[in-house]
């Protein structure tokens, strides 16, 4: 992918975090910032606080990403910032669908941004968990995720970081196939739990990808994550002492969530700026 020198790539990143401390607005500033430079490419991105102040970025970005967020995306139904956001959503769309523009607008979704764009197309019942999934877990390709773009160079099951109350599970596949989709990845397979397995990544049309994991957590916003005292306690009180010892050691594994943050998001945007080398030829 070659872009011609002083090429602008314009970045819109949308905050869904609602003003709460985290670390995914970190990493995905440091990924995008860090991409740019491995390829030598002007990356100009802005950040837009959805939630709180109501802002939406223009049609003039060229790739979107949506972040993830504390709280319910079912409870925020009717609220003027959903109402915005999905007017949003829908005007990305509409630019992809006419012939005449390009290049075309790659979005990704992440959690909590997953779970609103899949209650909006209805590819599935969004609903919430009945216990808190917090931690680092397998994620299984379907497939169609061993063809996926942004997973490539991942093992199956690869490795990502979960932290959710919702989840987006029973999907409705004649929507998906009719959006022309792809159910991706999904959680681990537990025969002895009578609960649906949640969809863990799907490709929404050939243009937005969600993930309901967070590609862009790294060791250290994890490892800070988990050592909060209020999360650690949350962890043990659900899950027993040794699990959390367990989720600090998988942070160590260089095979775990560092190979699924050197991979998912970097792909992605690699994907994405594709189209603008396409237009530019």
């Amino acid at each position: 992918m070659n872009l011609p020198e002083g090429t602008e790539i314009k970045v819109a990143i949308l905050d869904l975090y609602e003003g709460v401390a985290n670390q995914g607005m970190r990493c995905i500033r440091e990924i995008i910032e860090e991409w740019g430079d491995i390829h030598s490419y002007k990356v100009i991105y802005k950040e837009f606080e959805v939630r709180l102040k109501m802002e939406i970025p223009s049609t003039d970005y060229d790739i979107y990403i949506s972040s993830g967020g504390p709280g319910s995306p079912i409870e925020s139904t009717g609220t003027e910032w959903e109402k915005k956001y999905f007017n949003w959503l829908e005007s990305i769309e509409n630019w992809n669908n006419q012939v005449s523009n390009f290049p075309k607008k790659h979005a990704l979704f992440i959690c909590h941004s997953f779970q609103l764009a899949a209650k909006y197309y209805q590819i599935g019942n969004v609903c919430k968990r009945k216990s808190t999934a917090f931690g680092v877990f397998p994620i299984h390709m379907l497939e169609e995720g061993k063809h996926e773009l942004a997973f490539e160079g991942l093992n199956d099951p690869f490795y990502g970081v979960d932290s959710r109350d919702y989840q987006v599970i029973e999907p409705n596949h004649n929507k998906i196939r009719e959006m022309r989709g792809s159910i991706l990845a999904i959680e681990k397979h537990r025969p002895h739990v009578p609960f649906e397995r949640a969809i863990m990544a799907l490709r929404f049309n050939q243009y937005f990808l969600g993930t309901q994991f967070h590609p862009e957590a790294d060791p250290i916003g994890m490892g800070m994550y988990l050592q909060r005292e209020d999360k650690k306690q949350t962890v043990i009180e659900n899950h027993g002492e040794e699990k959390w010892k367990n989720m600090v050691e998988h942070l160590q594994d260089r095979e775990k969530i560092i190979w699924t943050h050197n991979h998912v998001l970097p792909n992605f945007l690699n994907h994405a700026v594709g189209e603008l080398v396409d237009a530019i030829q």
